[in-house]
């Protein structure tokens, strides 16, 4: 690999764990918003707008920020059975062919995700809640969330690494 490729190899994995990390960040403003609503209700006090808006909103982030990471580092859900049952050849073709799969839904997501964003801007929407939000600014996590799991799962359609290791049970 030329020096310049792996810069960007580099700043791509960089980028995908900040993104991680920002979910992370965002699990933890989750849990302090839940407690500080719950406290407040418990103390007869209504808890500000902001917060409940600011809870649904970290959701959505922290799910599309989190998930290109997850992909990497095979954290998602999928049952190793089927995979284990089979012979290593027969269980690479189908490893290959799931992560494509899963490449071509990342990438229609992707496409309709750019759709999404775009009709956002041109009706200037905005969600109107506790404040004044452009949706686009929500709606632009799809398209990077899924752009980036495409790549994830490209990786293991055509890299080295398999999505699938072909051992049944729990490997933590």
């Amino acid at each position: 690999m030329s020096g310049a490729l792996r810069w960007v190899v580099r700043g791509y994995d960089a980028f995908v764990t900040l993104m991680a990390l920002v979910a992370a960040a965002m699990l933890t403003w989750l849990m302090i918003s839940i407690i500080v609503s719950v406290g407040m209700r418990n103390l007869g006090l209504q808890p500000m707008a902001w917060l409940f808006t600011s809870s649904e909103y970290a959701l959505l982030y922290m799910t599309m920020l989190g998930a290109p990471w997850l992909v990497r580092r095979k954290g998602h859900v999928h049952i190793e059975l089927v995979t284990a049952a089979l012979p290593p050849k027969l269980r690479r073709a189908l490893s290959r062919l799931v992560a494509f799969g899963c490449l071509v839904v990342c990438a229609i997501l992707t496409w309709k995700g750019i759709d999404l964003v775009q009709l956002n801007l041109a009706r200037n929407d905005f969600d109107v809640r506790a404040y004044f939000f452009p949706r686009w600014l929500l709606t632009i996590a799809f398209p990077i969330s899924f752009g980036l799991m495409a790549v994830e799962f490209a990786r293991f359609a055509f890299g080295r690494e398999l999505l699938h290791s072909g051992e049944a049970g729990i490997h933590e």
